[in-house]
C-alpha cells in the first residue's frame, strides 16, 4: 500500500477516537468526574509525546533555533485562532456541562465550535503524517497519545453539545467530518513535505508541538481542573508516565 495512503489511514485512526468519545457521550451518561479525569490523563499523555517525540525529534534534525522558533510560532498561531473563535462562541467547546451556547443564544456558535474542534485536531494529524517520512513506521507513542487524548476530547465536547441542545446529526457530523479531515491532514502532511529539508520538517513539527501544548493549557486542563481540582496534577502525571513507558518500551 502506498505510504501516503498509510499516512491518511493513521490520521483517520487518530481522528476516529473523537467519534468514539462522542458515541459514548451521546448514548451513556458518563459522570462529569470521569470525563474530567480522563481529560487530565489525556493531557499528560500529550505532554509526554510533545517532550519525548516531537520536540526531541525536531531539535535533533533541525537544531535548537529552528525548533524554538517553530514551537513559539505554533503557540502564538493557536492562541490567535483560538481567541478569534472564542469571541464567536467556541470558548467552551471542550466543556461537558452546559457552558456551550446554543445557536439561539449566539448565532454562528455552531460553526465556530466545529472550526475550533478542527483547529484542535489538525496539528496532531499532521505530526502523524510526518512520522512516516523517510520510509519509517508511524510513531507508536504519538499515535497512542493522539488516540488516548482524543477519546475524552470527543466525549467531553459531545456531552457539552448535547447539553446545549444540538442534534445528533450536528454532533456526529462535526466529529465524523473532523475524523476525515484528520486523515486528510496526515495525508497532505506526508505528500506535501515528502521532499522537504530536515530543517523545514523540524520547524513544522515544532509548530504542531507548540499548538498542541497551547491547546492543552487553554482547553484540556481547565476542563479537567473544574471537576478533579487537586487531583488534576496526579492524574495528569499518570498520563505522562503511561506515554513515557510506551516510549521507553519502544526505544
Amino acid at each position: 500500500m502506498p505510504e501516503w495512503i498509510v499516512a491518511g489511514l493513521w490520521g483517520l485512526v487518530g481522528g476516529a477516537a473523537l467519534v468514539l468519545g462522542a458515541l459514548v457521550a451521546w448514548f451513556l451518561r458518563v459522570p462529569q468526574a470521569v470525563v474530567a479525569a480522563v481529560m487530565a490523563f489525556g493531557a499528560g499523555v500529550l505532554v509526554s509525546a510533545i517532550a519525548f517525540d516531537l520536540m526531541e525529534e525536531a531539535v535533533q534534525t533541525g537544531g535548537l533555533a529552528a525548533t524554538a522558533s517553530g514551537f513559539l510560532g505554533g503557540a502564538v498561531a493557536y492562541l490567535a485562532a483560538n481567541a478569534a473563535l472564542a469571541r464567536r462562541g467556541a470558548r467552551h467547546r471542550k466543556r461537558s456541562g452546559g457552558q456551550m451556547p446554543s445557536e439561539d443564544e449566539q448565532s454562528g456558535s455552531g460553526t465556530a465550535i466545529a472550526v475550533g474542534a478542527l483547529l484542535d485536531g489538525i496539528p496532531e494529524s499532521v505530526v502523524l503524517g510526518l512520522s512516516l517520512l523517510g520510509g519509517g513506521a508511524v510513531s507508536v507513542p504519538v499515535l497512542a497519545a493522539v488516540f488516548i487524548s482524543n477519546v475524552p476530547e470527543g466525549l467531553s465536547s459531545a456531552a457539552g453539545m448535547k447539553a446545549s441542545g444540538r442534534s445528533a446529526g450536528y454532533v456526529f457530523g462535526v466529529w465524523g467530518g473532523i475524523a476525515v479531515a484528520s486523515g486528510l491532514a496526515a495525508l497532505v502532511g506526508y505528500v506535501a513535505l515528502g521532499g522537504a529539508s530536515p530543517q523545514l520538517i523540524a520547524v513544522i513539527t515544532a509548530v504542531a508541538a507548540g499548538a498542541i501544548l497551547t491547546m492543552i493549557a487553554d482547553t484540556m486542563i481547565p476542563e479537567a481542573f473544574e471537576t478533579t481540582r487537586t487531583w488534576t496534577g496526579v492524574i495528569t502525571t499518570l498520563g505522562f508516565l503511561t506515554a513515557f513507558a510506551i516510549e521507553f518500551a519502544g526505544a
